[in-house]
C-alpha cells in the first residue's frame, strides 16, 4: 500500500511513519517541511510539503498513493494557517489527485463546539476551533473516505499497546498508542466515515479497531 504521512517529522507523525513502515509490502511517503530530517528505511521516501503553499503547489507536491495520513500542526503558532487552511488544502488536492483515503488525527471536543464556547472556554480553545472547521470541511465538503481520531491529551510516555476507541475512559494518550492507532486505521476499512473518541485503555489496539461500527 502507498501511503502519505502529512507531518513526519512531527511527534506523532515520524511514529506513524515507523509503524507503517514496518510492513515492508508498504511504500510511505514521508511530507515534511524539512524532508532532510527524515532518516528512515528504504520504504520510506521523504517529499518536500509546506502547508503554507498554494494549492498548485501542494498538488504538485503530492505523490501517487492510496491514503493519506495527516498528523500536521503548527504547536499553537499559526492554527488557521496550518491546522485549518493547511488541511484543507490537502483534502482538496488528495481528491484531484485520486487519493480517496484520509486519516484525520484530530483531538477531544473538535466537533463540540461548546467545549470552545460560552464564558469558560477550554484552554485550547483556539486550536479546538481550527480542527472543527477542519474536520468540518473533512466530513461536509468532500467525498473523501475519511476517518477522523479523537485523542484525548498526548504524553510521551511508552505506549501500552492498549486503548479505549469510541469513548474516553483517560484523559491520556501515549503518542506511541497515538500513532499505532492512525497506524491500524489507515488499513482497516471498517474505520471508514467514522468519527473515533480515543485513550488509553484496556484493549489491544488490533481487537479495538477491528470492533469499530
Amino acid at each position: 500500500m502507498k501511503i502519505i504521512v502529512i507531518g513526519a517529522t512531527g511527534r506523532v507523525g515520524s511514529q506513524v511513519v515507523t509503524k507503517l513502515a514496518a510492513d515492508k509490502d508498504n511504500l510511505i511517503f514521508a511530507g515534511a517541511r524539512k524532508p532532510e530530517n527524515i532518516h528512515a528505511p528504504s520504504n520510506v521516501k521523504p517529499f518536500k510539503l509546506d502547508l503554507y503553499d498554494t494549492k498548485d503547489d501542494i498538488l504538485k507536491a503530492l505523490p501517487e498513493a492510496d491514503a493519506i495520513v495527516f498528523t500536521a500542526g503548527s504547536g499553537g503558532k499559526d492554527l488557521l494557517q496550518v491546522d485549518l487552511n493547511g488541511a484543507v488544502k490537502v483534502m482538496i488536492e488528495a481528491a484531484k489527485r485520486g487519493i480517496d483515503r484520509f486519516v484525520m488525527l484530530s483531538s477531544r471536543d473538535s466537533l463540540t463546539p461548546d467545549s470552545f464556547s460560552g464564558a469558560n472556554p477550554s484552554p485550547l480553545a483556539n486550536y479546538l476551533i481550527a480542527k472543527h472547521f477542519a474536520d468540518l470541511w473533512l466530513i461536509k465538503n468532500t467525498s473523501l473516505d475519511y476517518t477522523i481520531l479523537q485523542p484525548t491529551a498526548l504524553v510521551e510516555k511508552p505506549g501500552s499497546g492498549k486503548v479505549s476507541l469510541g469513548e474516553f475512559t483517560n484523559s491520556e494518550n501515549s503518542i506511541e498508542n497515538v500513532a499505532a492507532v492512525l497506524a491500524k486505521i489507515t488499513v482497516s476499512n471498517n474505520t471508514i466515515g467514522k468519527i473515533i473518541e480515543m485513550s488509553d485503555g484496556e484493549s489491544p489496539i488490533d481487537d479495538a479497531v477491528a470492533e469499530v461500527k
